[in-house]
């Protein structure tokens, strides 16, 4: 088993520490950090998860991504993010190199479209029709140019958004993820066990990787489905963006 990720990555930083009072000049928190946990973000933790979960995985995304952050900080005592910086979040430039895909080599494509110029649609059409079996987990709103991949994971927001423009063949293909109440594919709803949340950063990474991945395994979508719900279900149970 061979996976290729392909999309937009950055480093997700986790700074915690303790609020302990407001600020005398305006009414925001005084935030005293403690801690520091740094990880691959967006793509870069879609592959990471693959390859924890023993696949060998590769990764075309942004040369630039340790330099594209997204810092939390968060209060240690009640696990409440105080603020979120973004930096860098617009030098992301198109890909240069898709041309240069052997997609032979793969068994299965994951297209992870943060909608941050890296890939277009017609980009995505294109990867789609050279490879059978694409998964795509995208911020674009769906349209004609998503007909050719495989499966395509939601979230129930973006789904609710979107879903009076979105045609019968795509819906079909949609895996819509329902926060902690698992998933919808075909009608049916996939529960999750009840569990403390710790973070839900990066759960939907987990969850399109570990779908790929079961699935080139067995080619079944319910057993699939089902390890996706058990994996998310997994890394929000620990802090940071994590890995199964």
């Amino acid at each position: 088993m061979r996976i290729l990720v392909i999309g937009e990555s950055c480093k997700d930083i986790f700074v915690y520490g303790l609020v302990n009072r407001l600020c005398p000049e305006a009414p925001v928190p005084v935030f005293s950090p403690l801690e520091q946990l740094e990880n691959g973000g967006m793509a870069m933790n879609v592959k990471n998860n693959i390859q924890a979960m023993g696949a060998q995985v590769d990764i075309q995304t942004n040369n630039n991504w340790e330099t594209i952050t997204k810092t939390r900080f968060i209060d240690k005592r009640t696990n409440h993010m105080v603020m979120r910086l973004d930096n860098n979040d617009s030098t992301i430039s198109k890909t240069k190199y898709l041309d240069s895909i052997k997609y032979e080599k793969y068994s299965a494509i994951i297209v992870s479209d943060y909608n941050k110029g890296f890939l277009s649609e017609k980009d995505i059409l294109k990867i789609s029709t050279n490879h059978d079996c694409t998964f795509l987990d995208t911020k674009k709103i769906l349209g004609d140019w998503c007909r050719n991949v495989k499966f395509i994971k939601i979230n129930n927001y973006e789904y609710e958004k979107t879903k009076d423009q979105i045609s019968a063949e795509l819906e079909a293909k949609m895996i819509v993820t329902l926060g902690p109440n698992g998933c919808r594919h075909h009608g049916i709803t996939y529960p999750v066990k009840k569990t403390e949340i710790k973070d839900v950063a990066g759960a939907g990474d987990t969850f399109v990787a570990a779908l790929a991945f079961k699935y080139v395994e067995t080619k079944d979508m319910e057993k699939s489905i089902v390890f996706a719900n058990e994996s998310a279900t997994k890394v929000v149970q620990k802090r940071g963006v994590s890995t199964v």
